[in-house]
């Protein structure tokens, strides 16, 4: 199933409606959908170069759209069905904990998913379920997404198709290297 979505994913790049399409696919991947636009993303930089700073914003901004919306149905569905599941089961205490963990780090998840290749779609869904901070949510969503759709952009603008094998294979693990770094010398900075 995953590879015709992939196929009709690509071709829609080279479609005169390609920003839509690019809008549509960034917004539903925040919350359903298991294709990143960055397979979108990648053909049409390569194709118009002088519109990568427009792709990259549109990508951005209907990813944090659609980003609000998998936040709502882990705020609307958890209240609904969720907690009174785990009440029957008396976990109640346990969720409690692991929302307020979450919490805690929310801030460093919602960044680390937004740049990464782990699906942006868990955390925003998890980010609406624990009862995040709806500001901190779109603050770091903003920032983890800006990043990872500019950089993205910013190197196919540059180098254009040479980099493109680079960014397929390799960027999601440097942005994940990155992530664990920061965080590492954060832990060393609190703990030393």
């Amino acid at each position: 199933m995953i590879r015709p979505l992939y196929d009709w994913t690509i071709r829609q790049a080279y479609r005169p409606r390609a920003l839509w399409v690019l809008a549509f696919v960034s917004f539903i991947e925040a919350s359903v959908f298991p294709i990143p636009p960055d397979v979108l993303m990648i053909p049409m930089i390569l194709a118009r170069p002088s519109r990568a700073w427009l792709i990259a914003g549109v990508a951005l901004a209907a990813s944090v759209l659609g980003g609000l919306v998998g936040y709502g149905i882990g705020a609307l569905f958890y209240e609904q069905i969720g907690q009174p599941i785990l009440a029957t089961m008396g976990k109640e205490a346990a969720m409690a904990e692991f929302n307020t963990r979450f919490n805690e780090m929310g801030v460093w998840v919602v960044l680390t998913a937004g740049v990464t290749p782990f699906p942006f779609k868990v955390i925003t869904i998890m980010s609406g379920w624990t009862g995040m901070n709806l500001a901190t949510f779109i603050a770091s969503a903003l920032i983890a997404r800006g990043l990872r759709f500019f950089v993205v952009a910013a190197l196919l603008w540059k180098f254009g198709a040479p980099i493109r094998a680079f960014i397929e294979r390799r960027l999601g693990l440097l942005f994940t290297l990155f992530i664990i770094a920061l965080v590492g010398g954060f832990i060393l900075v609190r703990y030393l």
